[in-house]
């Protein structure tokens, strides 16, 4: 079993993960010991996932979505160049840092793992020292891309996700869907008589409006595989991974009835801000959003402040 002596700890670089959890880290490989070497190295500062195979790599990946893989290559099956390709291939995944750690030490296995689209190679036997330093370098770079995506992505007023992040989010989400037959449902939502609130009040109050509805939808969501966007004007969009009809009609609902317990005046109406729901659910992705708008215009014409929905 090979010796790791571990020198004094320093501290992995602070902002490369989300307040309140420290960084996400898989290590892959299909020999136990060399994870077990990695685990020593890592799980004081770092919550660390392990796999022996690709596959259940690609798994682990898609499931907890760890900020940093350190990857053999050499592995039965899906060896570390096809992981990385096929990560590197999907949208959801192709952010996350790999760095590979492979007896292999030739110059064309480093050029190899870099253009599969590796950050870093490093080479077995390896020095607890360098490999933190590394590890910690990549932690930053990541948090630093993960901030600008986020800032790109991320609608000005209401501080929700825009529709861009949506668009791309529901590509990568229907796809997923349709490969694994698991459900997805997509919530529109949509703040009844709006332009009479804007007219009643003028644009600052109905940007409050906004902002206080976003936060309210925003609330109702459990899950970090869960998105709120807005959609545009006074409608947002929510996309519900792994939740069939049944499960996203109840977050719609819960939905509506938090926006109505704001119980903000809306002079135009002469009662409080509302707000209709359209629900669709499926798995096969395409034609949800569509689905979702028609069971918007159903509430509507029921007469606000509910919810209805289609099978999509």
């Amino acid at each position: 079993m090979m010796q790791l002596f571990l020198p004094e700890r320093t501290p992995l670089a602070p902002g490369h993960a989300p307040p309140g959890r420290r960084p996400r880290l898989l290590l892959v490989d299909d020999q136990p010991v060399n994870i077990q070497a990695l685990h020593r190295v890592f799980a004081s500062d770092c919550q660390v996932l392990m796999a022996t195979d690709g596959a259940r790599a690609l798994q682990l990946c898609r499931d907890r979505q760890p900020d940093l893989v350190l990857l053999d290559v050499q592995m039965p099956g899906m060896d570390g160049h096809q992981l990385c390709a096929e990560m590197k291939s999907d949208p959801l995944l192709r952010s996350i840092a790999v760095i590979f750690v492979t007896s292999q030490d030739q110059p064309e296995d480093e050029t190899r793992a870099l253009d599969a689209g590796a950050a870093d190679f490093i080479t077995k036997p390896f020095n607890p020292t360098v490999v933190r330093a590394r590890v910690r370098t990549q932690l930053t770079l990541k948090a630093q891309s993960d901030l600008l995506r986020e800032l790109a992505f991320v609608d000005g007023l209401t501080g929700v996700h825009n529709r861009r992040h949506f668009d791309e989010r529901f590509v990568a989400e229907a796809r997923r869907s349709q490969r694994s037959r698991s459900p997805l449902a997509v919530v529109l939502a949509d703040v009844d008589h709006f332009k009479r609130y804007n007219d009643a009040l003028g644009h600052l109050a109905g940007d409050d409006c906004l902002r206080r509805v976003a936060g309210a939808l925003r609330a109702c969501l459990r899950r970090p595989t869960d998105l709120l966007a807005r959609y545009g004007g006074e409608e947002f969009v929510c996309l519900l991974p792994d939740t069939d009809l049944a499960g996203a009609i109840g977050v719609a609902q819960l939905m509506e009835d938090t926006v109505r317990n704001l119980s903000l005046p809306h002079p135009g109406v002469e009662g409080s801000v509302t707000i209709s729901l359209g629900v669709s659910a499926g798995n096969q992705g395409q034609g949800l959003v569509e689905a979702a708008d028609k069971a918007l215009y159903l509430a509507k014409a029921a007469g606000r402040g509910r919810v209805s929905w289609v099978e999509g």
